[in-house]
């Protein structure tokens, strides 16, 4: 049994393979969108079914034009760099939900939710963009998929410890530690990892669309002051510290606009 999972283990580990377009990395993804966007879909129409969808008003209409304005500047670039028809099985979709949460999400295959609470630190379309831009990011680069390709390997290398250890007291400090050290020592980073990729894919996307990335830092400053210093150390968080994210955006802010400009776009809104 041990050696049946961990061949399963690195079976899965070297053949799920997946290039990321806008970084040229491999990535961990056993997961193909037919199988994952049906269910992301299906997810998504329940959750909005079951909340306060907004429509027809100016603040939704915003919501979905920039969303447009975004995936579409996304297959620009995807398309002029030799990736044409990566966008086939997407079907984006941009709503905006009535809810205090500071929060917006992306699922699998582009499915958009912005809540009314994260509005008032956007402060207009601008602000929406640099968020629609890091959440349009985390679907083209299917990171749902990704999490849930380690979240297995994490679960198969608990299975494989468990079955390995026949000391019940031993396969408990395993446990313990197995749980402790893949949080903190790999899912954490991973997740981190995931949010600094799609705050710089974002960044670019957004640009390529017309909007001005100079924004993105000064959006994260006002979220750094909204939540009046309160957060988890870094390395505890499923996300890089406000200061990270500021400094990171500072710096790429010119090299997005650099790459808005190959595509005629040297002004921005």
């Amino acid at each position: 049994m041990k050696k049946i999972v961990l061949i399963i283990m690195v079976f899965l580990g070297v053949t799920a393979c997946k290039t990321n377009p806008f970084t040229g990395q491999k990535v961990l993804n056993f997961y193909p969108n037919s199988q994952i966007f049906p269910t992301a879909f299906a997810q998504y129409d329940q959750f909005l079914g079951e909340n306060k969808v907004l429509t027809g008003t100016a603040e939704a209409q915003m919501i979905t034009r920039t969303g447009q304005r975004i995936a579409a500047a996304a297959e620009r670039w995807l398309t002029a760099n030799g990736y044409p028809g990566y966008l086939k099985d997407y079907k984006w979709e941009y709503n905006l939900v009535d809810d205090k949460a500071i929060n917006a999400w992306a699922m699998p295959g582009g499915k958009i939710v912005f809540y009314t609470g994260i509005l008032p630190i956007a402060q207009g379309e601008t602000g929406v963009a640099v968020v629609m831009g890091h959440e349009v990011a985390h679907a083209l680069a299917d990171h749902g998929a990704q999490r849930m390709s380690a979240g297995t390997l994490q679960q198969l290398g608990a299975v494989a410890g468990n079955v390995a250890i026949q000391d019940e007291q031993k396969r408990n400090i395993f446990n313990q530690a197995y749980g402790i050290g893949s949080q903190v020592g790999v899912m954490l980073p991973f997740s981190r990892s995931h949010e600094t990729e799609a705050d710089r894919i974002g960044l670019q996307i957004m640009a390529i669309a017309g909007y001005n990335p100079d924004e993105a830092a000064e959006l994260w400053k006002r979220m750094k002051a909204n939540s009046g210093g309160a957060a988890p150390p870094e390395f505890l968080s499923t996300h890089p510290s406000n200061d990270t994210r500021i400094a990171n955006l500072t710096q790429w802010a010119p090299l997005a606009k650099q790459e808005a400009a190959k595509f005629g776009v040297t002004s921005f809104q």
